[in-house]
């Protein structure tokens, strides 16, 4: 019996053509945001508890700039939201200092604003909760790595796409997952990898819950919106709110025909919009003299 993945079928041949799992627009726990990252994506075998954890000075500073608009504050705002966390004003400031030092702020004019590398990410998590689609015809995108010699770091940086691009490993160096998203692949996918677009011969939702563990990831963020419902106070919102974020990071975004019913990321993404609402208006108080 051939194996329906592997096997993709496209009306006479495939075709060349044509991507971790990381903070509110507050952002979400940007340490844990970066783990993640790394992790890949693919399958998450699975759900964990919701436990929101804790966040550090850090975090709490990065989580808020990535969620505003622009990502620029003065130091008074985000000393403010670490109060909200118990977090004492010199541990803010320490923690200002030393992102300005790792490359992670720039400080200019009594603001701290976020570097190149970190509007990345703050672009890939507005993606998460708003992600552009278009109508799926039945095609999957397809990579296959060609390359024959890779150091970790290529290795790396190819995962690390892969992820931000919502693909899922097959099998080593085979990655796909159905077209139905619109982005731009960066330069290191065309630079390991044949490109191709296909369709599998069997079920497309057998293949995408091989691919995928849907029914974890929709128990999780069941539960993730029920904390975030029912957190009171700032501080608990921030928190239960950047674990919803991480998770919408890790949401494949699917086509509705491949989902079980009962889907929740629309729900999640409107628990987290209330929440954000709400931070906006908190932010803006916390901001004014």
């Amino acid at each position: 019996m051939r194996d329906e993945a592997a096997v993709m079928n496209t009306g006479g041949g495939t075709r060349p053509d044509t991507a971790p799992r990381a903070a509110p627009a507050t952002g979400a726990d940007a340490d844990a945001a970066a783990a993640h990252t790394a992790a890949g994506p693919g399958v998450s075998h699975a759900a964990a508890p919701a436990r929101p954890r804790p966040l550090t000075a850090r975090s709490i500073v990065l989580s808020t700039l990535l969620g505003h608009h622009p990502p620029r504050l003065p130091a008074r705002a985000l000393v403010r939201v670490g109060a909200l966390f118990g977090v004492a004003e010199g541990s803010v400031r320490v923690a200002l200092t030393r992102m300005v030092a790792a490359g992670d702020l720039r400080h200019h004019g009594g603001a701290y604003q976020l570097t190149e590398r970190l509007l990345a990410r703050q672009a890939w998590q507005d993606d998460s909760r708003a992600p552009r689609t278009r109508r799926w015809d039945g095609g999957w995108e397809i990579a296959v790595v060609t390359s024959e010699r890779r150091d970790p770091g290529e290795r790396a940086a190819l995962r690390q796409a892969m992820a931000a691009l919502r693909l899922a490993e097959l099998r080593e160096g085979t990655w796909l997952r159905p077209a139905n998203l619109v982005r731009t692949r960066p330069p290191v996918v065309a630079g390991q990898c044949a490109l191709f677009t296909g369709a599998p011969e069997g079920d497309p939702a057998h293949l995408a819950a091989r691919l995928w563990d849907l029914d974890g990831w929709a128990r999780q963020a069941w539960s993730l919106r029920d904390a975030l419902e029912r957190a009171e106070g700032p501080a608990d919102r921030f928190t239960a709110a950047a674990a919803v974020l991480r998770h919408l990071l890790a949401d494949p975004v699917l086509p509705a025909r491949l989902l079980p019913g009962d889907w929740p990321g629309v729900a999640l993404r409107r628990a987290y919009d209330a929440f954000e609402r709400d931070f906006r208006a908190l932010l803006a108080r916390l901001t004014a003299d």
